[in-house]
């Protein structure tokens, strides 16, 4: 990275299994708090040390995802597209981030499309093209309607099995051109148009996929990711990347990883718009 990597985090304090509201959640396998704020401090000592900077946004009672903030926004330079929870759950999270992001001098902009939009949970560049993940959590019409106000490539990509109910789950690009994926999160033309579009795709199986391997965190040329994925790994370090992992099955329970615990306030490394592109 030519520059330090800014990303809000916001720490475990009130993280647990409160509701089922995807296929991971079950309220009598909660998750361990004690190691959850151990996984996450480890986590962010990780990304600390690859040359990223961190922010936090204050956890709140009874907003257990809330530690999710790659759900929080869509962020294109100092432009926040804020997220329209599908969960009720969820919903009361989306004040506290509009605060957040007002204070930190970010543009705000609310969609004006009906349906929801779960941020970079759902909305991920490649290059100059934003990949945008609907059916699950995000409506096709907010992303039609954030491409008219970009000026940007829209690929919607239909996400057809619920364990992979964001797009960042399933698919995680590393530069422009180049992207991890896992196929059968996708319907056929979604597997079409992500081949046309990115020619270098790494294929996740789904023993690696249920490890939250496509959820990885991008600084450069580190590539960060929970355990459990060797061969991802591998072929990382064939095109030059350095993987790094780190225990996040706490968060897991709830169906994230390490990307889901993260959002890059200046911009993914993938995207064409980033300084240095």
């Amino acid at each position: 990275m030519d520059q330090a990597a800014w990303i809000l985090m916001c720490p475990p304090d009130f993280f647990g299994i409160e509701y089922e509201i995807n296929p991971w959640m079950n309220r009598r396998r909660d998750a361990d708090r004690t190691m959850a704020v151990r996984q996450w401090e480890s986590l962010r000592a990780l990304l600390e040390a690859a040359g990223a900077e961190v922010a936090c946004l204050r956890p709140a009672p009874g907003l257990p995802d809330l530690v999710f903030t790659a759900n929080a926004a869509l962020i294109h330079r100092d432009l926040a597209v804020l997220s329209r929870f599908h969960h009720p759950e969820r919903q009361g999270e989306e004040l506290l981030c509009r605060r957040w992001f007002a204070e930190q001098g970010f543009r705000i902009h609310d969609l004006k499309a009906r349906g929801s939009f779960e941020g970079a949970g759902d909305a991920l560049f490649c290059g100059d093209t934003l990949f945008a993940g609907y059916r699950i959590r995000s409506d096709v019409r907010t992303h039609q309607e954030i491409g008219e106000m970009l000026g940007c490539r829209v690929v919607p990509l239909e996400l057809v099995q619920t364990r992979y109910y964001h797009l960042d789950t399933c698919f995680c690009p590393l530069a422009p051109g180049s992207a991890v994926y896992h196929p059968e999160a996708f319907d056929d033309y979604g597997r079409r148009a992500l081949r046309h579009w990115i020619p270098d795709l790494i294929a996740v199986d789904e023993d690696e996929a249920s490890r939250f391997a496509c959820n990885a965190v991008v600084l450069g040329k580190t590539v960060v990711t929970g355990t459990g994925c060797p061969d991802l790994h591998r072929q990382l370090l064939d095109r030059g990347f350095t993987p790094r992992e780190t225990p996040l099955d706490e968060f897991i329970k709830a169906g994230g990883s390490a990307k889901c615990l993260t959002l890059r306030l200046d911009g993914e490394d993938a995207a064409s718009w980033k300084v240095g592109y």
